[in-house]
């Protein structure tokens, strides 16, 4: 398999309807080995909708690039309430991504 499946994690604002049903927000991802570049991505935010539009902000790009990025294009695309629970979890699958990248 030329993939892996990393996690990002961070705590979700009050407020939002993802808070009922998870404490924390998570992003995954699934990232070629070679290039890292994200395959694929999912999170836990509460709507399809809103799942589905995060995973076509990140598809595409490359981590070995950093994560600068795919963080400023979700805060220009993505107005909701957890953008600042998105980035945070983004740099936490970033720092997972990294210790893999090292080995």
């Amino acid at each position: 398999m030329n993939t892996v499946f990393i996690a990002g994690h961070a705590r979700l604002p009050s407020g939002m309807a993802a808070k009922s049903i998870y404490e924390t927000l998570t992003i995954t991802a699934e990232i070629d080995k070679k290039y890292g570049v994200i395959v694929t991505a999912g999170c836990t935010l509460a709507t399809l909708h809103g799942r589905e539009f995060v995973q076509q902000l990140l598809r595409g790009h490359s981590l070995q690039d950093g994560i600068d990025e795919p963080v400023q294009v979700v805060k220009e695309h993505y107005l909701g309430k957890a953008g600042n629970a998105l980035e945070s979890a983004l740099k936490d699958l970033y720092k997972q991504y990294d210790e893999f990248a090292k080995k």
